[in-house]
């Protein structure tokens, strides 16, 4: 009986969650619902594989446990140019120490899978399985499973020479793709903020972050195809060819580069961290302030902070996509802040709570896991003005479809996060 409520009532958020993106679809007629629902199927099946079946459990398993042991290699890299400020056990957890060296080393890493052709690989083989099954354009697809595993501004090389030519849908889809995922080189960033220095928890998380970023291709595609329909005919209908054009002389050329996109992207987040942290200090005293003063502070029973303020308007929001109603306000917070600033963000401020640093706020397993697939994936409003830059930098003459399309894409982005997030939630009650 309770996995038929729970089932009944994931199906219920599946239904608003469509619901939505339907009320805001450009033309309704022309949806094509045997796409939407296959690739709903599509995404309950990866589901099932990696959450419920012993050999696709053991599979993610052993992809988790080889992905914690390469953060253990970038521990080798941070000591040697830390000395002890990388050793967590004497100094704590310290993220210029522990977090910014795993993005250099996994973007480095990533660059000399794709020179050595590996991530082309599975990126075709992905996107070879999802165009037959669905029935829709080869640059597209390719565009969104690059997407599960490169950054929103990398992810677009691969389809460089078709973007000028895409329908209006096809850009859409390209878009809510680079929002409904995550870059291969943050990846290890979020396992060791979630997971602390457990290896154990960064193995769980790993395996989430994984399944969320494949699950999340097959949700962009849905949710973009109800938003903006497909009305012409794509240029690559039914053809899957990954080209991607080395820049890179060897596997070291490759090392060397990855490192240095790796520094640089590093330099951005820790910046970006400093900052925005900052500010929302800086705007949470008058509110707090705000909250004392009209007794509302004692009425609530926790400062009128800005996660507090955006966990009580999106607290429903997250109760329907299965967190509990005692966490809904906290989830409905990390949602809000994913949204209005970025998802690394608020990757750290659940990092906290579950280490418990965070006085007065506690967070479930249930809700932790759903909240982990709800953020994976950088639609933010900021995205937008990434996305006009690097896509339109590919093809100039799209720009203004960029924009137009921002909002969109940001709403889809965010939509599509969330269902992977449902139902992964249902299913891991179900397995528990």
């Amino acid at each position: 009986m309770d996995f038929l409520l729970r089932a009944g009532f994931g199906l219920f958020g599946l239904a608003v969650l469509l619901g939505i993106t339907w009320l805001c679809s450009s033309n309704r007629r022309a949806i094509d619902w045997r796409l939407v629902g296959t690739g709903l199927l599509l995404q309950i099946v990866i589901a099932c594989l990696v959450l419920l079946t012993p050999w696709g459990a053991s599979v993610f398993d052993t992809l988790s446990s080889g992905f914690v042991r390469l953060l253990g290699f970038t521990t080798e890299g941070a000591r040697f140019i830390f000395g002890d400020f990388s050793d967590a056990g004497k100094f704590g957890f310290v993220f210029a120490f522990q977090v910014l060296p795993t993005i250099i080393f996994f973007a480095s890493f990533m660059s000399v899978l794709y020179h050595l052709g590996v991530m082309q690989k599975i990126v075709q083989g992905m996107a070879w399985v999802i165009t037959r099954l669905m029935r829709v354009s080869g640059a597209e697809t390719l565009s969104v499973c690059a997407n599960a595993f490169i950054g929103q501004t990398e992810a677009p090389l691969v389809v460089r020479p078709y973007i000028a030519g895409m329908t209006r849908s096809e850009l859409l889809t390209l878009m809510v793709g680079g929002m409904a995922t995550i870059a291969g080189g943050v990846l290890g960033a979020y396992v060791l903020l979630l997971g602390g220095n457990d290896p154990v928890q960064q193995a769980v998380y790993a395996k989430h972050l994984i399944t969320a970023s494949i699950m999340a291709a097959p949700a962009t595609l849905v949710i973009a195809k109800i938003l903006v329909p497909e009305t012409a005919t794509p240029l690559t209908l039914g053809a899957v060819r990954v080209n991607v054009e080395k820049t890179t002389a060897n596997v070291i050329d490759a090392a060397a580069a990855g490192a240095a996109d790796g520094l640089k992207l590093a330099l951005n987040v820790g910046a970006m961290l400093l900052a925005f942290i900052a500010l929302i200090a800086l705007l949470n005293a008058p509110l707090i302030w705000l909250g004392e003063i009209t007794g509302l502070q004692g009425v609530l029973g926790r400062p009128t902070d800005l996660s507090a303020l955006l966990g009580w308007t999106l607290a429903p929001l997250a109760w329907l996509i299965g967190v509990p109603w005692e966490d809904a306000s906290t989830v409905g917070g990390l949602i809000g802040t994913k949204v209005v600033l970025n998802e690394f963000v608020a990757y750290v401020q659940l990092g906290e709570i579950l280490q418990g640093n965070v006085p007065g706020t506690t967070i479930g397993p249930q809700a932790a896991l759903i909240a982990t697939y709800a953020l994976c994936g950088f639609a933010n409003f900021s995205s937008i003005a990434i996305q006009i830059g690097g896509i339109g930098g590919i093809a100039p003459e799209r720009r203004a479809d960029l924009a137009r399309l921002g909002l969109r894409a940001v709403l889809g982005g965010s939509i599509a996060t969330m269902m992977t997030a449902t139902i992964a939630g249902v299913l891991t009650a179900v397995s528990a």
